[in-house]
Formats: C-alpha cells, structure tokens, sequence
C-alpha cells in the first residue's frame, strides 16, 4: 500500500468515530455520557480534518466495520454506556493496531508520522476519558447489557478485525 492510501485508510477509520460520535450524541439519555461523545467526537473529527489536509481530499468514506459496530451500540443502548465501551474497549485498541501497522508505511514521512502519532495520542486520551466518566456512573450488571458488549467484538472478530482494521491481516 502506498502512503496516501494507508493515510486514507487511517482517515477512514477516524471519520467512522467522528460522524457516528458526533450523530448520535444528542440522543444518548445520560448526560455524563452526552458530553464524553460530542468531546471524543470533535477530538477525532479533528484527527480526521488533519488527515483530510495531508490528502488533500473531502472524499472519504467511513470504515464500514467501525460504523455498524458504533451504530449497533448506539441501538443497544440509549444511555450511552455501550457506545463508550464500545469506542475504548472494542474499537480504540483495534484503531491503536492499525496506527502502528501504518507507520510502517511512511517511508520516513516525517508529518505523516506525526500526524499517526498525534492521532495515537488522541485514541488514548479519549480511552482515558471514558474511564475517568465511567468512574462516576453505577456499574452494569445486567447479563443483556454484557452479552450485547461481547457481540460487538464478536461482530469485529467476525469480519476479520481481531486486531486491527486491516493493514496486517
């Protein structure tokens, strides 16, 4: 793969998180949650509007993967605990894989490396983020609730995504 087309893969995922966060804030019922969405969104969007520049490009698609499994937590659960889980247990360590396979890729570029490890940072800190909004809201204990959390990974498993969201496969 060449750089831009790993670059565009990377956008992808980025703009799968953006446009799904961002769409499905408002509709989440625990406000706690409400806010960590738009944040988390408007951080990757940010990534994404970075990758954007580099390619120098609005035509982008959003992971497909990435989306269903975010749409189907946003479904599973209208609090907005499934869709955080989601994004810092299912999706984020998977997006962290295909950060770190892409680098592999730069040649030496030394922005678009930056641009990876500025987005890597930004994964991070909003999994962080999530844990620290977590900390203030009662566990689930509900079996539905958990089994619907093992399905996302299942889901990602699934399609090939054990890891990663495709680089290395």
């Amino acid at each position: 793969m060449t750089r831009d087309e790993v670059l565009s893969h990377v956008l992808s995922c980025f703009d799968a998180l953006y446009h799904v966060l961002g769409e499905s804030a408002p509709r989440l019922t625990n406000d706690a949650y409400v806010v960590c969405a738009y944040e988390m969104g408007r951080s990757f969007g940010e990534v994404a509007l970075g990758l954007r520049e580099v390619l120098e490009t609005d035509d982008v698609q959003p992971l497909a993967i990435i989306d269903a499994v975010l749409r189907h937590a946003v479904l599973a659960d209208e609090t907005g605990a499934m869709t955080l889980y989601a994004v810092s247990m299912v999706v984020g360590p998977r997006v962290l894989v295909t950060l770190l396979d892409a680098r592999a890729h730069m040649d030496g570029d030394q922005r678009a490396l930056g641009l990876l490890d500025h987005a890597a940072e930004v994964c991070v800190a909003q999994m962080h983020r999530v844990g620290e909004v977590a900390k203030s809201q009662p566990p689930i204990e509900d079996p539905s609730w958990q089994a619907a959390a093992r399905d996302l990974t299942i889901t990602l498993e699934s399609a090939g995504n054990t890891e990663s969201f495709g680089l290395t496969r």
